[in-house]
């Protein structure tokens, strides 16, 4: 699957934003219009019958790219031609000073880590996870 980089990304809105890890961490911050497709309760129907056009850029990231990347796949055997993976994921978005918002579209700097060996790959921004 083909991964993209921050550096290499100039405009969001060329892609379909799938954030692809759960909603407690997609709601403490997402890139803004993405969409929380979720891991474990992923459904390819639903992305199928929402995005009908195979042709358009999908943007997949979960917290360091290994969820987005499953998701990804899926979405390539389901036909989706333009498939990539954010690599490093929203804590490499983070750490390289780009835009988060949280559930009400506000930017926040808090970013949900999953846990506290997973917040060490998190440089900047304000680590959040369940103790």
């Amino acid at each position: 699957m083909p991964i993209i980089k921050v550096s290499e990304i100039s405009s969001l809105e060329n892609y379909i934003l799938l954030d692809t890890r759960e909603k407690k961490e997609y709601d403490t911050s997402h890139l803004k219009n993405a969409e929380c497709v979720g891991f474990d309760y992923f459904q390819i129907d639903k992305v199928l019958q929402k995005y009908p056009d195979k042709s358009q850029p999908i943007l997949v990231y979960c917290s360091i790219g290994m969820r987005s990347e499953m998701i990804g796949e899926k979405l390539l055997q389901s036909g989706y031609m333009h498939v990539y993976n954010l690599y490093g994921g929203i804590f490499e978005w983070k750490n390289q000073e780009k835009e988060v918002v949280d559930k009400n579209n506000v930017p926040t700097e808090k970013v949900h880590t999953f846990s506290k060996e997973w917040s060490k790959w998190l440089i900047k921004g304000e680590k959040i996870y369940e103790k």
